[in-house]
């Protein structure tokens, strides 16, 4: 693994379902330590973006790199090096959140103090030792925060990381998954103004293509609203 890599190098990226190209020739570059957001309306490619950074799904053609390991050959390293926090909170329902962190912890040789100073952090030890199918929404969000950063990633992949949260849940999970956390990231939103106020490189996607990539100042007035016009 090359510190001194780009996060993720993007060139020509393809994927297909069948007859029909999900992706269609993304090529991007972003440096360590930014953040990169990417809007677009549902069905435009970005699920399926982060599931090919996440190494969840190959791409058809292309070349990607993550921290400077090639994909899909070198994803076995570069798994170690990602958190991933989707709408899914993938926690086992019938385990309390220590208890599901403790399991990964212990998957990633992770010390079980990092669990404990994470629930802390959420402040989620009241409950901690509850099942999670008992938990709200926002304490389910706080507790996969917690399972994504457990093991220190260098690059975190965010779905939507912030919908249907509350003020309070936003501002715990700030450290963590916000850039505050100094880390590699990649943020899917529908949110122009919140997308923007923490982006370094703005993607937008439409029927899988690239429709815009700029920094946030040197995007045109109305161009992410344009792309959830039909």
């Amino acid at each position: 693994m090359d510190a001194a890599a780009p996060a993720i190098e993007l060139d020509g990226l393809r994927r297909r379902y069948g007859h029909r190209l999900a992706l269609d020739g993304v090529t991007l570059t972003l440096a360590a330590g930014q953040t990169l957001v990417v809007f677009g309306p549902n069905g435009a490619g970005k699920s399926t973006l982060l599931r090919v950074l996440a190494t969840l799904l190959r791409p058809t053609d292309g070349v990607v790199r993550i921290l400077g390991e090639a994909l899909p050959e070198r994803a076995w390293i570069v798994r170690g090096h990602l958190g991933l926090l989707t709408h899914e909170p993938l926690l086992y329902g019938d385990l309390s959140a220590r208890e599901n962190l403790r399991f990964h912890a212990r998957l990633r040789g992770v010390p079980l103090q990092r669990v404990d100073d994470l629930l802390a952090e959420v402040k989620l030890e009241r409950r901690a030792d509850e099942p999670v199918h008992t938990y709200s929404r926002g304490m389910l969000q706080r507790t996969a925060a917690c399972r994504a950063v457990l093991h220190d990633p260098a690059l975190l992949l965010l779905d939507e990381p912030r919908a249907n949260l509350d003020p309070g849940a936003i501002e715990l999970l700030e450290p963590l998954v916000g850039r505050q956390s100094g880390r590699s990231r990649v943020v899917t939103s529908h949110d122009p103004a919140a997308g923007l106020a923490e982006a370094d490189l703005v993607l937008g996607l439409k029927d899988g293509r690239t429709a815009f990539l700029a920094a946030p100042d040197e995007l045109t007035p109305g161009a992410i609203t344009d792309l959830y016009r039909t």
